[in-house]
């Protein structure tokens, strides 16, 4: 009598890894961790953070598989995704071009800049 394989599936792991990983590379979120990785100090709280957004999401989408598109059509899943894309293009562009004061740009500059006064 033979158990059955508990063994990891090395291939299908390997596969998926290549593929995220391939697909990540360049893409809007990691453009978004560089984004905010370079108005941070705590460069290790971003990685954090954006790792756990991914591992969520990931599971989020390995757990709904195709039954989220049997329950909704394609079209309106693409629509919600793209107007969800234009919210956020939106308000990073919106942010881009509004003036922001010394303190917002980068608070440690700032702080070591002071207001130009010396004191003696």
């Amino acid at each position: 009598m033979t158990l059955p394989s508990m063994a990891l599936p090395l291939g299908l792991l390997a596969s998926t890894f290549a593929t995220v990983f391939l697909a990540e590379l360049g893409d809007k979120t990691q453009l978004a961790i560089v984004t905010i990785s370079g108005t941070s100090t705590r460069p290790g709280a971003v990685f954090a953070g954006s790792a756990t957004a991914l591992v969520l999401a990931s599971l989020v989408g390995a757990a709904a598989g195709g039954s989220l598109s049997s329950l909704i059509p394609t079209n309106l899943l693409q629509l919600a995704a793209s107007l969800g894309f234009l919210l956020i293009g939106g308000r990073l562009i919106a942010r881009s071009l509004k003036p922001a004061s010394p303190s917002e740009d980068n608070p440690i500059t700032s702080a070591a800049v002071g207001d130009g006064s010396s004191e003696t």
